[in-house]
């Protein structure tokens, strides 16, 4: 198969635990963080251009061009490595806007990994993650292509050894601004760090969970419900809720309870990023 003709993943994300432990100078947040890949997500597909253009076969509901992390990733691709050629990219998306799954920063890393190919770039793996930090704090990881412990803004990662999980995800109906749930008066900024060393699946917080879930009350009802079952917990700045269980079944029989409200999903945590082999 030609791999212009190929359907590329964006894997979702989880945070299973995210701990704000400072605050730097110029305002970014020093997280301590756990990131566990899945296999649900979006898909890209790239048709070539001769034409030197990057464009999106259709637009995003909602999002602005200039917001528009695909084509933000492309054209930033497209510049530092001199490529002539251009590409239309076709985002088929299924992760929501404003979840906390990194449906965004995935469908960017996984364009700068397509192009770098079919451009023939062939950049390094660092070489990516370095410019995939212009694009958001959370676009290394998906380059990265391993369930990481991640340190900073989140973008020092260090593989992290996960068991075998199935997860039951519940996308509330609301989007959360990431900016505005880290800017609330009431987030706490001083969670004291651990080591890697400390960090095991049952342990910690979402520190942003209570700050979000006080201005989104769905998101907190999503909590409490999925509580039930399990160590329910938000992911990232949300606005979507998870929980994990040792089989398919056993979250499969959790799904089919859900309230007809909210939408949700059952998935399998990955222990690499499908395109992890895409970059040396």
């Amino acid at each position: 198969m030609n791999d212009w003709d190929r359907e590329f993943p964006a894997p979702a994300k989880l945070n299973l635990f995210l701990h704000v432990v400072g605050r730097r100078p110029d305002g970014y947040h020093l997280l301590q963080t756990a990131f566990r890949l899945l296999d649900h997500g979006d898909t890209l597909r790239f048709l070539p251009r001769d034409d030197g253009e990057v464009r999106a076969a259709r637009s995003l509901p909602g999002v602005a061009e200039t917001d528009d992390l695909t084509l933000r990733a492309a054209r930033l691709l497209k510049g530092a490595g001199k490529v002539a050629s251009g590409a239309t990219i076709l985002l088929n998306k299924r992760l929501p806007l404003g979840g906390g799954l990194g449906g965004g920063s995935s469908d960017a890393a996984t364009v700068l990994l397509a192009l770098n190919r079919l451009w023939g770039i062939d950049w390094t793996r660092r070489q990516l993650q370095e410019l995939a930090l212009k694009l958001g704090a959370d676009v290394p990881f998906f380059i990265f292509g391993e369930n990481a412990f991640a340190e900073g803004v989140g973008e020092r990662l260090r593989p992290l050894r996960l068991p075998p999980a199935w997860y039951l995800v519940i996308e509330p109906g609301v989007s959360v601004s990431t900016r505005e749930a880290f800017a609330d008066s009431g987030l706490t900024r001083n969670t004291k760090a651990i080591r890697i060393t400390d960090f095991s699946t049952a342990w910690g917080r979402n520190d942003l969970q209570s700050v979000v879930c006080a201005r989104y009350p769905q998101v907190m009802r999503a909590v409490d419900w999925l509580a039930r079952y399990g160590e329910a917990r938000m992911t990232g700045s949300g606005a979507c809720v998870f929980a994990a269980f040792s089989d398919e079944q056993a979250a499969r029989s959790v799904l089919a309870a859900l309230p007809a409200t909210w939408h949700g999903w059952v998935a399998r945590g990955l222990d690499r990023h499908p395109l992890y082999d895409w970059a040396r």
